[in-house]
């Protein structure tokens, strides 16, 4: 990859945007947790904070990173892109545009943060600085 574009991983919940969604998001984990639509919400937060592994590997990685909500990733890159992702996903956008990181599939199959984290590493490859 050329060293002068930097590469950005955009992670897009399956959720919308907004404070009264956010505390619907929280009611629905508390109350059913195994109807839960977003597994990236589910790995990266508890029900009002940041997960303390997560957020040690967001704030000490090299890359660029952008978190979005479903609406808010529409609006950004719908002229663009439009809407052929499947929500919650994690893309990596570099010189070839977005590229699928890592799949709803995979997201839903993940236990834990260290595992998303692990699978961020992994896909991304050895040449990437994590």
């Amino acid at each position: 990859m050329d060293k002068g574009i930097r590469e950005k991983l955009i992670f897009v919940y399956n959720a919308d945007s907004g404070a009264r969604n956010a505390i619907l998001d929280s009611m629905h984990k508390v109350f059913s947790p195994s109807t839960y639509d977003c597994k990236l919400c589910d790995l990266t937060y508890g029900l009002v904070k940041e997960n303390r592994t997560w957020k040690r590997f967001r704030e000490t990685s090299e890359h660029d990173m952008i978190f979005l909500h479903r609406d808010e990733f529409r609006k950004k890159y719908a002229s663009k892109f439009g809407h052929k992702f499947t929500f919650p996903v994690v893309l990596i956008e570099g010189e070839r545009g977005l590229e699928v990181l890592v799949s709803v599939e995979e997201l839903n199959a993940l236990k834990t943060p260290g595992a998303l984290i692990q699978m961020i590493k992994r896909n991304l490859g050895p040449q990437t600085g994590f």
